[in-house]
């Protein structure tokens, strides 16, 4: 995807370029050059607000702070309240659901679970579509409409394909999305199906629907939201920002995300990087990221790192050996070919994360903890929570750090994978003819057979306790 088809003049009061991130390129372009990846190189491209002329970080943090109570649809939105380090003008459309304004949990079963003395949630899953795709798409749908495009499209395990179906049918795109067949929770299908998105479902897994996603780039009248594109990375590291207002701009010691196509811990590293900048926080948090074994490229490639090219500033890894059949109940992240592991590994070296990788069982284990919290997610989430748990046991993470994990997706994203937990029914296919790996649940919850009588449910009530 590198043709500049359908390039739109430059406005006046352009304060953006996008930026190849290859340090032996960094190759300059416009902010509404239609292009994915780099022409010149193919490295990754990433949009360069010129933080160094921003406006003062603490009249910025005065400003933001205000909008908090303001009525206004772009104040109230969780990510146009962060406007000016967003690449676009005054004059820009703006596509909202109100997106953003998500909570931070404490979580005192799971901070136990894992080791620590406390432990927050940041769910991204209370976005309006249930997942944190909500932040970037909204931005993303924006530049679509400034370049003219007819549809916008996407390849998707689920949540990009319902946060792309309901925002460009709130801007009047077509959303057109590839799905791999028979791989996709129906709770994510059918927000696409209801939201009008053109469903595509092909033979393959994610990582065939992307290499069709990279040829429709091609045509100047599509426009591709993955997070290749980089201005969905600028709407997704607008969740720091509010992660850090949240916490009153105090930093925590680590930051821990799942890691699927990459994108979400791309944004977080770059916005962390913008605060740094502008002295808004004194240092980085350590961004940590965690794969689910059978879907865990990038985890394998942090470990055979030499010491040598696993610090700050070092180059970056030239290719990265993929999954060819990624297998993970956790559908969210079952990716074997992440576009924006670049920009992922780079992020956590620069702040001394890890990048870690959990089993089905470690998942859906640490999934039922996070639920005793009363705080539901996803199968993908709560790789988080059991990342968190190994980096404890492995001395990475102390038992008094303050910890923020991220919470990618709602509960009834996955409603089936929660039934056949708690019934013991959990199973992944592992291919080539094997049995089935079963999922012995630790905190299993079955429902129960009751007698309908006053005295059988207080008997139950009694065996509680």
């Amino acid at each position: 995807m590198t043709r500049k088809s359908g390039t739109v003049a430059e406005p006046a009061s352009a304060k953006a370029a996008q930026r190849c991130i290859m340090p032996e390129c960094g190759a300059v372009y416009g902010i509404r050059e239609r292009i994915y990846v780099c022409p010149k190189c193919g490295g990754p491209l990433e949009v360069d607000c010129q933080i160094a002329v921003a406006p003062d970080g603490g009249a910025l943090r005065k400003v933001w702070e205000s909008r908090g109570a303001s009525r206004e649809p772009r104040d109230a939105s969780g990510v146009w309240r962060y406007r000016e380090l967003l690449p676009f003008d005054d004059s820009a459309p703006f596509i909202t659901l109100f997106e953003g304004n998500t909570p931070i949990y404490e979580a005192p079963r799971s901070a136990k679970y894992s080791g620590l003395e406390a432990l927050r949630l940041k769910h991204q899953g209370c976005n309006p579509t249930g997942s944190f795709k909500d932040t970037g798409m909204c931005v993303a749908v924006t530049q679509a409409l400034l370049l003219g495009a007819r549809a916008v499209v996407c390849a998707s395990t689920g949540n990009t394909a319902a946060s792309l179906a309901a925002y460009a049918a709130r801007a009047g795109l077509q959303p057109a999305i590839l799905l791999p067949r028979g791989q996709i929770s129906p709770a994510k299908l059918a927000q696409s199906m209801d939201y009008g998105a053109l469903v595509c479902e092909i033979d393959g897994n994610f990582d065939d629907c992307m290499r069709l996603i990279q040829e429709l780039g091609e045509d100047p009248s599509i426009y591709v939201a993955n997070s290749i594109n980089p201005f969905r990375i600028e709407g997704q590291k607008t969740v720091a920002f509010e992660m850090m207002n949240q916490c009153n701009w105090r930093v925590p010691d680590h930051v821990v995300v799942p890691g699927g196509n990459m994108g979400n811990s791309s944004a977080l590293g770059k916005g962390f990087d913008e605060l740094l900048a502008l002295g808004l926080i004194p240092k980085l948090p350590k961004l940590s990221v965690i794969q689910a074994e059978g879907a865990s490229p990038l985890a394998r490639l942090f470990a055979n790192l030499p010491p040598s090219a696993a610090r700050a500033g070092s180059p970056l890894p030239e290719s990265l050996p993929i999954e060819e059949h990624p297998r993970t109940l956790a559908t969210a992240i079952k990716i074997g070919a992440p576009v924006s592991w670049k920009k992922a590994l780079r992020a956590v070296l620069r702040s001394g994360g890890k990048i870690a990788s959990v089993s089905e069982q470690e998942i859906a284990d640490a999934k039922a903890v996070i639920g005793r919290d009363g705080i539901g997610c996803e199968p993908a989430s709560a790789t988080t929570v059991a990342g968190i748990k190994k980096l404890v046991a492995a001395g990475h993470i102390q038992r008094a750090e303050s910890v923020i994990a991220v919470l990618t997706g709602h509960v009834l994203k996955d409603p089936d994978y929660v039934s056949a937990y708690h019934r013991g029914t959990l199973a992944l296919e592992t291919g080539a003819g094997s049995a089935p790996l079963q999922i012995r649940g630790a905190f299993r919850n079955a429902p129960m057979h009751v007698e309908a009588s006053k005295s059988a449910i207080l008997q139950l009530l009694d065996r509680q306790r």
